[in-house]
């Protein structure tokens, strides 16, 4: 799975997304070198604009292979884009129901078959004004210490200035740039082994989310906020 490019439904994602990816963004990407080069991986990312799914799927698929993505179960119900999805083995997210726990298993799964699974822990797109990560879920640390895998940080920046949700902005021209910078994965040596607190889990994920604003301060050229906007 890990290096899984050609099929059928992934030839229909491909012929979607690479023209229009590249259509209304020129791409650039560093510390690829971080990536492993075999076995599951764990991509962590910011999620500023509507656009990063497509753009990181392109991004994930041109370096890793199929990327598996943690989606709200109702996008899957959405006529062809959901049947899409599920072609390619998306995650489905079944939030507040019994089936909530389903998504990290398959998540398992597919790192345990040496797939990556790309995951925002923020869950939905920042809402900080300026737009920083906010204070991250707990399930990426759940995923992460389940599996053993590597988690890798990674930033993006220029899909907001694209498609501003919030403020109902789509710029599609000129053509700007979407940048990508990857980091070292993540020492967890000190929580293997360890039960899976709250406490744990918090600390795991705030590691992860701060690294991730860490790199987003980098390709920003500016300081980062020292803590993580929480919503009211």
């Amino acid at each position: 799975m890990a290096r899984e490019r050609t099929g059928f439904w992934i030839a229909i994602g491909v012929g979607i997304l690479y023209p229009a990816t590249f259509l209304i963004g020129r791409r650039r990407a560093s510390g690829l070198e971080h990536f492993p080069e075999s076995g599951g991986a764990l991509l962590v990312m910011n999620h500023i604009s509507h656009l990063d799914g497509p753009m990181d799927a392109v991004f994930v698929h041109r370096n890793r292979g199929l990327p598996r993505f943690l989606i709200k179960a109702g996008v899957l119900d959405v006529f062809f884009v959901g049947r899409i999805l599920r072609g390619l083995h998306q995650v489905p997210v079944h939030r507040g129901s019994v089936k909530a726990a389903d998504s990290m298993n398959e998540a398992v799964k597919a790192l345990e078959e040496g797939g990556t699974v790309v995951i925002y822990p923020e869950g939905t797109i920042t809402k900080d004004p300026d737009g920083w990560p906010m204070a991250g879920r707990t399930g990426v640390a759940r995923i992460a210490l389940a599996t053993g895998v590597p988690i890798i940080p990674a930033a993006r920046w220029g899909t907001r200035e694209i498609l501003d949700h919030y403020h109902g902005k789509f710029r599609p021209l000129p053509r700007k740039t979407v940048t990508t910078l990857v980091g070292e994965p993540l020492d967890l040596s000190a929580y293997q082994g360890e039960p899976m607190t709250p406490q744990v889990l918090r600390e795991v994920t705030d590691l992860a989310m701060t690294r991730v604003r860490d790199l987003l301060s980098e390709l920003r050229g500016e300081p980062a906020p020292k803590e993580f906007y929480r919503q009211p």
